[in-house]
C-alpha cells in the first residue's frame, strides 16, 4: 500500500498533462472556429468549402440544359438554384463574380463586358450549367431614348456584347442623328466596377478604359451598330433656272466735216429706231461739195441665257451642276517639271439638302459664274528667254443655307459684272478747242453689264403608283384621214 500511494500521483501527474494538450487542442480548434465566422459572414453566408474558381467538384450527373443569365457591368442578379448549394466555379471571374447568399441562392454580379459560365453542385451531386453573358445596358438607353424622344417610338435597343444595337425606324434624318449622338454618349459613360471584400466600389474613369475598339479582352471600347431605317423620303429634286441677263449700252457720236466746190446745201436725215437700237445720220451738203455729216448711234441690247437643269441628290448628299468647259493651266513642280492643272469655268452651282421633320428641307446652296478674262497673266518662261501669257478666270460665287417646304422656291441673284470702256478719237489740236473741238473728234462710250439669276425650286421625291402611264403612253402616229380632216393624234390637245 505504501508503494502504491507514492506512485498513484505520478500516474495521476502523468494523465493531466495529456488531458492538458487535449483541452489545448480543443480550444485552439474552438478559436480557429470563431476567428473562420467574421470572414464567412462577411461573404453574406458563403460556404468556404465552396470552390469559386478552379475548385473541384465531384458532379454525378447534369440537370438538363444550360440556364443563361444576362447582367450588366457593375449590377446583379439572385439565381435560386433549387436545391442546396454544395459547390460552384465560375470560368472567369474577371467577367462576374458569384456569392453564396441562402443556401440554395446564389447572388451574381457583372464585372465586365464578356461573357462566361458558372457549374453550381448540389447537394445531391447533380450540378447545372450557367452561361452567363455580361453586356450594355440596353434597358438603360431604351428608356433615355423614351423620355427624350417620345415620338419616335420605333427604335429599339439590344445588346451584343460590347455593341449597341440600334434597330427600327425614325422619322427623319436629323433625328437619325440625334438618336445616334445619344447612344454614343450613352456608351462613354463610367461603368462601375463590382466591390470585392475590403475594397468601396469604385467607377472606371475614362481615362482608364481602353483606347480603341480593337481591344479583345473585357472592358473593350463598346460600339454602336446603327441598322436604323428613315421613313421620310431622303430624296430631294432641285427644279433649276437659270438666267444670265447682259445689258449692253453703246453711245456714239461722230462728226465729219467735207469740203467741195460749187452748188446749193442739201440736208438729209436717217434714223433707224428699232427695238434697242437707235442711229441717226444727218448730212448737210452744197452742191459745191462743201458739207457736214454728224453720226450719232446708241445701241441698247438684252441678251437672256436660260439653263433649266432638274437635279436630285439623298438627303445629306451633295449635287452639283456645270454649264461651261475646261481649260489647262501650266503649273511648275518643285523638281523642274511642269504639269497641267484642269480649271472649270462657266455656269455652275453645288448643293446639299438635307431632309427635316415636318417635310422641311435644308438647302445649302453654294452659285457660281467664271468665265476667261480678256486680258492675261505675263510669265517669264526662265531658261527658254521668253513671257508666257497663261489665261486668267475670273469668278463670281456666293454660297447659302435656306429652309424651304415642299414645293417652294427662292431666287438668288446679284452676280453682277460691270464693265465700261471710252475711247475719244480725234485730230491732234483741233479736237482739244473748246466748244468747235467736238468737231474734230469722236466719242464711244461702251457698257457692259452681266448679272445672274438663279430661281430654284426644291421637291421630295415621292414614289409614283405601280403602273402609271407615262405622258407619252398614249401617243399615236397620225395617219393620212386624221391629217386630211384636220383631226388631232391621240393625246394631243388641238
Amino acid at each position: 500500500m505504501t508503494g502504491w500511494l507514492p506512485r498513484a500521483p505520478r500516474r495521476q501527474g502523468r494523465v493531466l498533462p495529456s488531458i492538458s494538450c487535449l483541452a489545448l487542442r480543443l480550444l485552439a480548434g474552438l478559436l480557429a472556429g470563431t476567428l473562420v465566422l467574421p470572414a464567412t459572414a462577411a461573404n453574406g453566408g458563403e460556404d468556404s468549402t465552396a470552390p469559386q474558381r478552379g475548385g473541384s467538384l465531384h458532379c454525378r450527373g447534369s440537370n438538363g440544359a444550360p440556364w443563361r443569365l444576362q447582367l450588366q457591368p457593375g449590377k446583379s442578379s439572385m439565381l435560386p438554384v433549387g436545391g442546396k448549394v454544395a459547390g460552384r466555379s465560375i470560368g472567369n471571374p474577371g467577367v462576374a463574380q458569384a456569392v453564396l447568399v441562402a443556401p440554395d441562392t446564389l447572388y451574381v454580379a457583372g464585372v465586365a463586358i464578356g461573357s462566361t459560365n458558372m457549374v453550381v453542385q448540389l447537394a445531391s451531386g447533380i450540378c447545372q450549367l450557367v452561361d452567363i453573358d455580361v453586356a450594355l445596358d440596353a434597358a438603360g438607353l431604351q428608356a433615355a431614348l423614351a423620355a427624350l424622344m417620345p415620338l419616335e417610338k420605333g427604335v429599339r435597343v439590344t445588346p451584343a456584347a460590347d455593341s449597341l444595337v440600334l434597330s427600327g425606324a425614325v422619322s427623319d434624318g436629323p433625328t437619325l442623328v440625334q438618336v445616334l449622338e445619344l447612344a454614343q454618349a450613352y456608351v462613354r459613360r463610367p461603368v462601375p466596377q463590382l466591390a470585392t471584400p475590403g475594397a468601396p466600389a469604385s467607377a472606371a474613369s475614362p481615362a482608364s478604359a481602353p483606347p480603341s475598339a480593337a481591344d479583345t479582352g473585357p472592358g473593350a471600347s463598346p460600339r454602336i451598330v446603327n441598322l436604323l431605317s428613315v421613313t421620310a423620303p431622303q430624296q430631294v429634286m432641285l427644279e433649276v433656272k437659270i438666267a444670265e441677263v447682259s445689258k449692253t449700252l453703246l453711245d456714239k457720236l461722230e462728226t465729219s466735216v467735207l469740203m467741195k466746190a460749187g452748188g446749193s446745201w442739201t440736208a438729209t436725215l436717217l434714223t433707224n429706231f428699232l427695238s434697242g437700237v437707235a442711229k441717226g445720220h444727218a448730212d448737210l451738203t452744197r452742191a459745191s461739195g462743201k458739207g457736214v455729216m454728224i453720226d450719232a448711234e446708241r445701241q441698247d441690247s438684252l441678251v437672256r441665257i436660260l439653263a433649266e437643269p432638274t437635279l436630285i441628290a439623298v438627303s445629306g448628299q451633295e449635287g452639283s451642276f456645270l454649264a461651261g468647259g475646261k481649260i489647262l493651266i501650266p503649273v511648275a513642280q518643285d523638281d523642274r517639271r511642269v504639269t497641267l492643272e484642269e480649271k472649270e469655268f462657266g455656269v455652275g452651282l453645288r448643293f446639299t439638302p438635307t431632309v427635316l421633320s415636318g417635310g422641311r428641307i435644308n438647302l445649302k446652296v453654294a452659285p457660281e459664274v467664271s468665265e476667261l478674262s480678256r486680258e492675261g497673266v505675263g510669265i517669264s518662261t526662265g531658261g527658254l528667254g521668253g513671257t508666257a501669257i497663261l489665261p486668267l478666270v475670273t469668278t463670281r460665287r456666293s454660297s447659302t443655307t435656306v429652309q424651304l417646304n415642299d414645293g417652294q422656291s427662292f431666287a438668288i441673284g446679284g452676280l453682277i459684272r460691270n464693265h465700261q470702256n471710252t475711247g475719244v478719237k480725234g485730230l491732234p489740236l483741233l479736237a482739244e478747242i473748246p466748244v468747235l473741238g467736238a468737231l474734230f473728234r469722236s466719242t464711244d462710250f461702251l457698257h457692259e453689264r452681266t448679272e445672274l439669276l438663279f430661281v430654284i425650286t426644291a421637291r421630295l421625291v415621292q414614289p409614283q403608283a405601280p403602273g402609271q402611264a407615262l405622258p407619252t403612253g398614249d401617243m399615236a402616229p397620225p395617219g393620212r384621214a386624221p391629217l386630211m380632216l384636220g383631226a388631232h393624234p391621240a393625246g394631243e390637245q388641238p
